[in-house]
C-alpha cells in the first residue's frame, strides 16, 4: 500500500471530536502508516483507538499514548487540537489565557522531545496567538509552524454559493485573512462567482450592499452558527482542512487556502496571521496581500488586534516581551 511518507504524524488531542476526526482523516488519505495518536485523557484516547481498529484499516501501524514524550519522540509531523474547546456563548478570544498556558508548555515540549520536526499545524483557538506561543517556544523556524486559517475563506465560498444558489466550485479566489476571530479581513476583491468579479456584483440587485455586509458577518459568525446548530464547536471542516495543510508540507497536493504563518514586516511585526501561503516539504512561505484600500485598511484592523491579543499574552506573563524573543528562539 503506497502512503506519502513512512515519517511519524503525531495528533494531539486524538480523544476530542476535532482530532479523532484528524486521525480517520489521514488514514483515509494514506498520508502515512506512522501514525500516534496522543490525549491526557487515557479511556477517550483508547476508545478513539478501538474505533480506528474497527474500521478495518490497511497497512496502518496505529498507536496512541497519553505520555507527550513517547508521543513527540520521533515526530516529523504533528498536527494539534490540544486546547480547550470552544463553548456556546464564548469567543476565540475567551479561551485566550487557559489556551496560551497549554500552548507554551506544548512548544517546549517540541522544543524537549522532537526539535527536529519539519512541519506542526496549530488549529486551537485562538489560533494566531496559540500558534504564535507555540513558535516561539518551539525554537522552530518561521514557516515550520503554521496555523488554521481557511474555515473563514471556505465559509466565505459557502455562503456565496448559498447566496447565488450555485454550486460551491463556482465560487473561486474566496479569501480572508488577518486573524481567525471576529476582526478577520474578508475580502471582495479576490472572489469570482460564476466567472464574474464580486466586486461587479456588490451593489446591484444580486447582491446589494446590505446583503454583502449581511454576508461578511455570516462569515464572521460562522463558527458560533455551527454551535447553535449542533451545540458544540466545528469540528468536521477544521480536521479535514488541517490534514490537507500537512498533507502539503509532506509533499503532498498544494494547500489551497490561507494559512497563519509568522510575519514580521514594517507593517505586520512579530505575528502569527492568515496570509496568502504556499506549504511545501521545504516549509511555508506567504506573498504580500494585495486589496482595495477598505480592504487593506480592514487588514491593518485585524492584525492590531491580534497585537492586542498578543501583548495581554506578554502582559500575563506567558511569553516574554517581543525584543526578548530571539533568546529563547534564535530563529525569530
Amino acid at each position: 500500500m503506497e502512503f506519502l511518507t513512512n515519517e511519524k504524524l503525531v495528533i494531539v488531542g486524538a480523544a476530542g471530536m476535532i482530532g479523532s476526526n484528524m486521525v480517520q482523516t489521514a488514514i483515509m488519505m494514506k498520508l502515512t502508516p506512522n501514525i500516534c495518536a496522543y490525549d491526557p485523557f487515557a479511556p477517550a484516547l483508547e476508545g478513539m483507538a478501538e474505533e480506528m481498529y474497527q474500521s478495518g484499516f490497511e497497512g496502518v501501524n496505529l498507536t496512541y499514548t497519553s505520555d507527550i514524550a513517547q508521543a513527540l519522540n520521533g515526530a516529523k509531523y504533528i498536527i494539534t487540537s490540544g486546547g480547550a474547546a470552544r463553548k456556546a456563548g464564548m469567543t476565540r478570544e475567551d479561551l485566550l489565557k487557559g489556551n496560551a498556558e497549554i500552548a507554551a508548555q506544548f512548544g517546549k515540549d517540541i522544543h524537549t522531545y522532537c526539535p527536529d520536526v519539519k512541519h506542526v499545524v496549530v488549529i486551537f483557538n485562538p489560533a494566531d496567538i496559540t500558534g504564535l506561543i507555540i513558535q516561539l517556544y518551539s525554537g522552530l523556524k518561521p514557516g515550520q509552524v503554521t496555523t488554521l486559517a481557511a474555515l473563514d475563506s471556505t465559509r466565505l465560498r459557502s455562503a456565496l454559493a448559498q447566496h447565488f444558489n450555485i454550486a460551491p466550485d463556482k465560487v473561486t479566489g474566496c479569501r480572508t485573512y488577518g486573524g481567525h476571530g471576529e476582526q478577520m479581513a474578508v475580502f471582495a476583491s479576490t472572489a469570482q462567482v460564476d466567472g464574474k468579479p464580486l466586486t461587479s456584483l456588490i451593489g446591484t440587485p444580486a447582491l446589494t450592499v446590505e446583503q454583502w455586509h449581511a454576508l461578511q458577518q455570516k462569515v464572521i459568525q460562522g463558527g458560533k452558527r455551527i454551535i447553535e446548530l449542533r451545540g458544540r464547536s466545528s469540528f468536521q471542516s477544521p480536521s479535514y482542512l488541517s490534514v490537507e495543510m500537512i498533507r502539503a508540507a509532506m509533499g503532498g497536493e498544494a494547500f489551497r487556502w490561507p494559512a497563519g504563518i509568522y510575519v514580521n514586516t514594517p507593517q505586520f511585526g512579530h505575528i502569527m496571521m492568515a496570509m496568502e501561503t504556499v506549504i511545501t516539504k521545504e516549509g511555508a512561505s506567504y506573498k504580500e496581500i494585495k486589496g482595495t484600500p477598505e480592504e487593506m485598511k480592514t487588514l491593518e484592523e485585524s492584525y492590531q488586534h491580534l497585537a492586542t491579543l498578543r501583548n495581554e499574552v506578554i502582559e500575563m506573563g506567558i511569553i516574554p516581551p517581543v525584543t526578548e524573543w530571539s533568546k529563547i528562539n534564535g530563529n525569530l
